[in-house]
C-alpha cells in the first residue's frame, strides 16, 4: 500500500489526542530528562530576553515554558500543533504558570496559515521534525514566519540502536502482531536521525550557517516497570500498534517489554541510552 500523507496526518493527529492527557501526566519527567538539551536547543535558536519564539509541534508545551520563562514578559512564544488537545493543554498550563506572553493554537507545521511573514524571531522544535510528512514543506514554512536572520533549532532522536526504550518495545509489538520494520524512508521517530541528513534538508530548505550536535540523554526511571508504565500511558503510537488485540495478550505484550527492558536496570534505578540530535540554521 503506497503512503497517503493526508491520511497519515488524520491518523497520527488521532493518536495524540487520545494520548495528550496521558503524555501530560508524565511531563515533569519528561522535562526532568530533556532539561539540558532543551536550553542547548534554546541558545542555538538564540533565545534570550525578548526574543519572539513559535514552537513547531509543540505538544503539551514542555519545552514553550522554557522558552517563555526564558524571553521574559516582553518576549512572545507561540506553541504549535496539529493536536487541539495539546493546545488546549498548553493554554492551561501557560495560565497556571501566569505565563500571558505564551499563547497556543492549533496549526500544522507544514501550513502556518494565519502567521505573517517575518513574525518570529526564534523557531524551536523538540521531538517533532522526524513525524512530518513534508519536512522540505514544514522547513519553508518556519523559514517563512522568520525574520531575516532569525534561528531554527530543533532536537530528534539519532537511530534505533542509540534509543532502546523507544525502539525495543516497538520490536516486540512488531513481532507480535507480524508486522514487517518500519520503511526509514517515511515519517517515524527516526527518519531524520542519521548524521548529516536533517542538516542537508535545512540547507536544502535554504537556512544558512546550518550546524548539528549529537548529545547522550540518558532517560532515567526508578525501574523498567516505570518506564512500561509512561509508554502504555503516553504513546499513542503503542496504543495504535496494540488496537484489536485481547486485554491479555496486551498484557503479555508489556510483561515481555518489561523484561526486556530490566537490561537497563541498575542498582540506582533504570537507565536506558538515548542520543539525541540537535540541528540548527539561519534563515
Amino acid at each position: 500500500m503506497s503512503f497517503d500523507p493526508a491520511i497519515y496526518k488524520v491518523s497520527i493527529t488521532a493518536e495524540w489526542q487520545k494520548s495528550a492527557a496521558g503524555w501530560h501526566r508524565w511531563i515533569p519527567l519528561i522535562n526532568a530528562w530533556l532539561e539540558d538539551i532543551t536550553e542547548t536547543m534554546l541558545d542555538e535558536a538564540a533565545v534570550t530576553v525578548g526574543s519572539r519564539v513559535v514552537d513547531i509541534a509543540a505538544g503539551d508545551g514542555g519545552q514553550s515554558v522554557a522558552a517563555a520563562r526564558r524571553t521574559g514578559p516582553s518576549g512572545e512564544v507561540l506553541a504549535t500543533d496539529i493536536a487541539a488537545e495539546f493546545a488546549t493543554i498548553t493554554t492551561e498550563v501557560a495560565a497556571r504558570e501566569s505565563l500571558s506572553h505564551l499563547s497556543a493554537e492549533v496549526m500544522d507545521a507544514e501550513s502556518l496559515h494565519g502567521i505573517d511573514d517575518n513574525r518570529f524571531d526564534a523557531a524551536i522544535s523538540r521531538l517533532g521534525l522526524m513525524y512530518l510528512p513534508n519536512l522540505h514543506g514544514a522547513l519553508r514554512e518556519i523559514s517563512r514566519v522568520l525574520e531575516p536572520g532569525g534561528r531554527f533549532a530543533a532536537i530528534v532522536f539519532t537511530s534505533p540502536e542509540h534509543t532502546p526504550f523507544f525502539s525495543l518495545p516497538s520490536r516486540i509489538i512488531r513481532s507480535h502482531r507480524g508486522l514487517p520494520a518500519p520503511d526509514p524512508t517515511l515519517p517515524g521517530p527516526f527518519s531524520v536521525g542519521a548524521p548529516g541528513l536533517l542538516l542537508s534538508k535545512f540547507e536544502a530548505a535554504g537556512y544558512r550557517d546550518v550546524r548539528e550536535l549529537i548529545v547522550d540523554a540518558p532517560l532515567r526511571f526508578d525501574s523498567a516497570a516505570q518506564c512500561v508504565q509512561w509508554r502504555r500511558e503516553a504513546s499513542g503510537t503503542v496504543q495504535q500498534m496494540l488496537e484489536g488485540m485481547e486485554e491479555s495478550a496486551k498484557s503479555e505484550v508489556w510483561e515481555e517489554i518489561e523484561k526486556a527492558l530490566r537490561q537497563y536496570e541498575t542498582p540506582s534505578g533504570f537507565e536506558s541510552p538515548c542520543q539525541l540530535l540537535i540541528c540548527s540554521g539561519q534563515a
